[in-house]
């Protein structure tokens, strides 16, 4: 597959500037509470799934405190169709327990910190820290992942070494800015199957129409 040239990458990054520069997640949500709540449902879950799921359990669970206390049974009856719902309700109650007892009820603003929580890996942390503290950092999603791969921005078979080919190609601070713009550009435009290139942005800069997920 080609990579793309120093000015392929400005193209691209003119282009998301233009288009997404104001663009924010999709997920509901009122505070850093649901927010990180919403982020760990989202793994392998529709945002759309998520915002029918989150109000009936931010209403039984308006607080950090009020789920640390909640029976496994009763949120895994709420949050059921949600992809991993057993491991996502084990998660959300840990994540709670952990933030009460280890930080006062209040969630960490810091992505180390936030990586000490039940269900929250790298790219959770950095979802969140993109979303609420608009952070100077890339997640990598199956979105982010196929983009990336289409525009010859990178090769790599995994997610990790996808973000590091993306952190070190779209250097900058808009790294929070080119995250949101490939989550909703792949989302929308660039889909994994029939993606609408007649809506694309910079088509002379694709590398190929073929479908990426990580390894």
């Amino acid at each position: 597959m080609k990579k793309a040239t120093k000015d392929d990458i400005n193209i691209i990054k003119e282009a998301f500037i233009e288009h997404y520069s104001d663009a924010v997640t999709e997920l509901n949500y009122k505070n850093d509470y649901e927010l990180l709540i919403a982020i760990i449902l989202s793994a392998q879950c529709t945002d759309k799934r998520v915002n029918i799921i989150t109000p009936a359990l931010f209403e039984k669970y308006p607080t950090v405190f009020d789920l640390s206390c909640a029976n496994l049974d009763d949120v895994k009856k709420i949050i059921n169709s949600c992809s991993f719902f057993n491991n996502k309700a084990q998660n959300i109650i840990k994540m709670a327990r952990s933030v009460v007892e280890n930080y006062d009820g209040n969630i960490p603003h810091d992505q180390k910190e936030l990586m000490k929580l039940a269900g929250v890996g790298n790219k959770t942390a950095n979802v969140f820290m993109i979303e609420y503290k608009q952070e100077n950092l890339m997640a990598v999603d199956t979105h982010v992942f196929r983009v990336s791969h289409r525009l010859g921005l990178s090769d790599a078979k995994n997610v990790e070494k996808t973000e590091a080919d993306l952190v070190k190609k779209l250097k900058g601070h808009d790294l929070h800015i080119f995250h949101q713009a490939m989550v909703l550009f792949g989302r929308y435009i660039c889909k994994a199957i029939k993606p609408e290139c007649d809506k694309c942005y910079f088509p002379q800069v694709c590398k190929t129409k073929s479908s990426f997920k990580p390894s």
